[in-house]
C-alpha cells in the first residue's frame, strides 16, 4: 500500500498517477476523514492529559489524608480540596474516561475507513513505464529467436496433445470440470521435466533458494501481496475456513518475512518455488476455453526477491534475464514487452511480460510476468530491513516473476516442436530429465 502521509501530502500527484492507471479514488472523502482523524487524536490527547491531571489531584488529596473516606461512588466523603468535594474529582475523571472511550471508538471507525481507502489504491507507476490505456499501448522491448517455418498444416497444442494421448481434457471435465488439465504418460513426464529443469536452473545458476510453501494461505497473507481485499472473486476460498488456495506462490514466499526486520547484510534474498496455482478466472468467460492457456489449476515455477530500494530495479532486470534463460535453453522464440500504466497489475510499479511464440495460434502469448512492487507489498505485510549502524528500519522492496508458467511452456513446446507425422520432438535440454527420451509419439489408450 502507499504511505498515508505521502498520499495526504501529495494528493494531486497520486490522483494523476491513478489516472494514468485508469483508476479513480475519492480523495476528497479521504482528506475529510484524515482531517477528522487528526481532530479526534488531538481531542483524545487533550482529554487524556486532563484525566491524568485529575488523577494526580485525587492522589494528592488521598495522600494528604483529606480523602481517607473517599471510595469509588461514595457519597459519604467529607474531604474538601481547593476545588470542592473530592468526590467531584472522581466523577469528573469518570466522565472524561467515558468521553475518551467514545472518541476512541469514533477514531477506530475513521481509521478503518482510511485503511480501506488506502488498501484499494494501486501502486504508483515507475517513471519508465509507458502511459497507456490497455495492452495495445504496451511497449515492445525486443524479440528473440525466429519462428519456425512449417512445411505442413500445423495444429494447436490441444489437438496435438489429445491426438498423442498425452492430454485428456474430456476426462478432466468428468473428474473436475472445465478448465482443468489431465496429463497422461509422456505428457505428465514432460510437465515434471519442465518443473525440474526450471528449478535447477534458477537454483544452480541464478542464486535462488528453493522453497516448498503451503498451497493454502490465510487472509492476511493475501492482503499483504495485494490480492485482497480488492480481488477476492478471483480466488478459491475454502468453505468454513478463512483459507484460500494460492493463486501463485508469490503469496506465501513474499509473506515469509511478514512482520519481520531483515538485516541488510542478508539482502538480496532470492526464493524460487514450484507449486500448483488456483484461479477462478473470474471475468474470463469465453476466453481461451480450449487448451492450457487459461486454467483453474496450473503449475508454475515462481521467483521472489527481497531487496534494498536502491537495488530493486537492477534486480528486476536480473529476474527478467533469469526467466529468459529458460526460453533460450528451450529454443523457443519470444518477445519482451513493458506493460503500460493501464495494463499493469495492482501491486506493480513496473512489469515486464515475456510472450512466447505459439505457431498453432499464430501469435505470442504471455508466459512470464516479472514485476517490481517497490515497497508496496512490504508496507502491507510489514516487511522491513535495518541498515548496519542504523536504528530505524526501512521497508524492503519486493519483486516477483514467473520462471516460468509450466503449462504454457508445455503448450509452446507441443506447437513449436510438432512434426509432420504428429509426433513432438523433445527439446535437447529436457531429454536428460525425460530419461533420454527424444520424441513423443502416439500413446492413446
Amino acid at each position: 500500500m502507499l504511505e498515508i502521509k505521502y498520499v495526504r501530502e501529495n494528493v494531486e500527484d497520486v490522483r494523476k498517477a491513478l489516472e494514468k492507471r485508469r483508476a479513480t479514488a475519492d480523495f476528497d472523502t479521504f482528506l475529510e476523514k484524515e482531517r477528522k482523524r487528526r481532530e479526534l487524536l488531538q481531542e483524545i490527547e487533550t482529554l487524556r492529559h486532563h484525566r491524568n491531571k485529575v488523577s494526580d489531584e485525587i492522589a494528592a488529596i488521598k495522600k494528604s489524608g483529606q480523602a481517607s473516606n473517599i471510595k469509588s461512588g461514595s457519597k459519604e466523603s467529607g474531604a474538601i480540596d481547593s476545588a470542592g468535594n473530592g468526590d467531584v474529582k472522581i466523577a469528573e475523571m469518570r466522565t472524561v474516561s467515558e468521553k475518551i472511550k467514545e472518541l476512541d471508538t469514533a477514531l477506530a471507525e475513521t481509521e478503518n475507513l482510511i485503511d480501506n481507502f488506502i488498501m484499494n489504491i494501486p501502486n504508483i507507476p515507475h517513471t519508465s513505464v509507458p502511459v497507456g490505456k490497455d495492452e495495445n499501448d504496451n511497449r515492445l522491448e525486443k524479440q528473440i529467436g525466429t519462428p519456425r517455418e512449417f512445411t505442413f498444416s500445423i495444429k494447436p497444442h490441444w489437438e496435438i496433445g489429445e491426438e498423442l494421448g498425452i492430454l485428456d481434457f474430456t476426462r478432466a471435465v468428468k473428474i473436475a470440470g472445465a478448465r482443468f488439465p489431465l496429463y497422461m504418460g509422456s505428457g505428465a513426464k514432460l510437465e515434471r521435466a519442465l518443473i525440474n529443469f526450471m528449478l535447477n536452473t534458477h537454483i544452480n545458476e541464478h542464486g535462488f533458494t528453493e522453497v516448498l510453501p503451503p498451497f493454502m494461505v490465510n487472509r492476511k497473507s493475501l492482503t499483504g501481496t495485494g490480492q485482497l481485499p480488492k480481488f477476492e472473486e478471483d480466488l478459491f476460498k475454502l468453505q468454513g475456513w478463512d483459507y484460500f488456495m494460492i493463486p501463485t506462490s508469490e503469496v506465501p514466499m513474499t509473506n515469509i518475512y511478514a512482520d519481520e526486520i531483515i538485516p541488510e547484510k542478508n539482502l538480496p534474498i532470492r526464493f524460487t518455488a514450484y507449486t500448483p496455482c488456483f484461479r477462478s478466472e473470474a471475468g474470463s468467460h469465453g476466453k481461451d476455453t480450449r487448451g492450457l492457456i487459461r486454467q483453474h489449476q496450473f503449475n508454475k515455477v515462481e521467483m521472489v526477491k527481497y531487496t534494498t530500494p536502491e537495488t530493486s530495479f537492477d534486480e528486476l532486470e536480473s529476474m527478467l534475464a533469469s526467466a529468459e534463460t529458460i526460453l533460450q535453453r528451450l529454443n523457443l522464440p519470444y518477445q519482451v514487452i513493458t506493460l503500460c500504466t493501464g495494463d499493469m497489475g495492482f501491486s506493480a510499479a513496473k512489469t515486464y511480460d515475456i510472450e512466447v511464440w505459439m505457431p498453432g495460434q499464430n501469435k505470442y502469448r504471455e508466459i512470464s510476468s516479472c514485476s517490481n512492487c517497490t515497497d508496496f507489498q512490504a508496507r502491507r505485510a510489514n516487511i522491513k530491513f535495518r541498515r548496519e549502524g542504523s536504528k530505524k528500519p526501512e521497508f524492503v522492496h519486493t519483486l516477483n516473476g514467473s520462471g516460468l508458467a509450466v503449462g504454457r511452456c508445455f503448450a509452446a513446446i507441443l506447437e513449436n516442436y510438432q512434426q509432420t507425422d504428429g509426433a513432438v520432438e523433445i527439446p535437447e535440454v529436457l531429454q536428460p530429465y525425460m530419461g533420454g527420451q527424444k520424441i513423443i509419439t502416439n500413446e492413446s489408450r
